[in-house]
C-alpha cells in the first residue's frame, strides 16, 4: 500500500495518516469497480463525504466504518482487538500455587465401640 513500513506510522503527520487511509478506500473501491455514488449510497452517507475521506480529509469515524462495511474490509478492526495477556510475573505466580501433589485422602474412622447410644 505504501513505501514506509509500519513503524514509520508512529512518526507520520495526522495529514499523512489520513491520507493513507484515502489510498486504502479509494483503491478497494476501484478494485471493486464501485463508483463513489455507488459506495456513499450504500453507506448511507453523501457522496462528497466519501470524496472527502478519499482525498485524506477529515471526516467522523462512523463514515469510515460504513465505508469499510459496504467495502467488506471490516477485516481492519483486527488491528484493534484486545486479548487477555498474562504478565511472564503472574503466570508464575500461578505456577507456583498450582498443586504438584494428591493429599492424602481422609478416612473418617467411626469408633466401633461407640453406636451413637
Amino acid at each position: 500500500m505504501n513505501d514506509k513500513s509500519y513503524n514509520n506510522y508512529r512518526e507520520a503527520s495526522d495529514k499523512s495518516l489520513l491520507e493513507i487511509i484515502g489510498k486504502f478506500v479509494k483503491s478497494h473501491r476501484l478494485n471493486q469497480n464501485k463508483s463513489q455514488n455507488q459506495v456513499a449510497d450504500t453507506a448511507g452517507i453523501s457522496r462528497s463525504t466519501l470524496s472527502l475521506l478519499e482525498r485524506g480529509e477529515k471526516v467522523r469515524i462512523d463514515s469510515l466504518i460504513q465505508v469499510l462495511r459496504v467495502l467488506d474490509l471490516l477485516d481492519v478492526m483486527d488491528a484493534f482487538h484486545i486479548s487477555d495477556e498474562i504478565s511472564p510475573i503472574a503466570y508464575a505466580k500461578l505456577k507456583k500455587k498450582q498443586r504438584k501433589n494428591a493429599s492424602p485422602q481422609k478416612v473418617n474412622k467411626v469408633n466401633e465401640e461407640d453406636l451413637g447410644w
